[in-house]
């Protein structure tokens, strides 16, 4: 099932990790190969998939995977 399209490579591919990250497969389709990628990207999941997908791509919409803190390298290390 198509989930997700964009004409971003880097969101497409972004997107993609998170919802590998979650336990869903992605299939990616549109995006071309080689040094200079362009869109747009479409990402596939398997249909018993769809909705988690839908979810965890509203959820990045919202932000709720957002980094609002960076900690430097030994910061906060014991």
């Amino acid at each position: 099932m198509l989930v997700y399209s964009t004409s971003r490579v880097f969101e497409g591919q972004l997107t993609k990790a998170r919802l590998e990250d979650e336990g869903i497969r992605v299939l990616v389709k549109g995006e071309s190969e080689g040094p200079y990628r362009m869109g747009p990207v479409h990402l596939y999941v398997p249909a018993d998939h769809e909705v988690q997908a839908r979810l965890v791509i509203a959820a990045i919409a919202r932000g709720d995977y957002a980094v609002t803190e960076v900690q430097e390298e030994g910061e906060g290390s014991t």
